[in-house]
């Protein structure tokens, strides 16, 4: 599999590809187009890497992140959050991993 190869477009919802996992972690591909997010509230910690793509995530305590290609970020399990703006052209190809 190559992390850049994604399927034809327009993606009416985001595509989410479990690329490996084991009781203690999961790597997942996510490719948004245009498509953003309710709140999310997680029990595991979750690294994220904006491969190509630029996104916008909102936190609860108001702050905002704005990410563009190659941008990283950890988010701590119960950070609530939610990502409110996902470009279209380039489409955001994430590599999150969920431990």
């Amino acid at each position: 599999m190559n992390i850049f190869d994604i399927p034809p477009l327009p993606l009416k919802e985001e595509q989410i590809n479990i690329l490996a996992q084991n009781e203690n972690v999961r790597i997942e591909r996510i490719i948004s187009r245009g498509q953003v997010t309710d709140w999310y509230d997680q029990n595991e910690t979750e690294f994220v890497v904006l491969l190509d793509g630029n996104a916008k995530l909102e936190f609860e305590n108001n702050n905002i992140l704005i990410l563009n290609k190659g941008d990283s970020i950890t988010i701590k399990p119960h950070e609530k959050h939610r990502v409110s703006f996902t470009s279209v052209e380039p489409p955001c190809i994430w590599l999150c991993i969920f431990y």
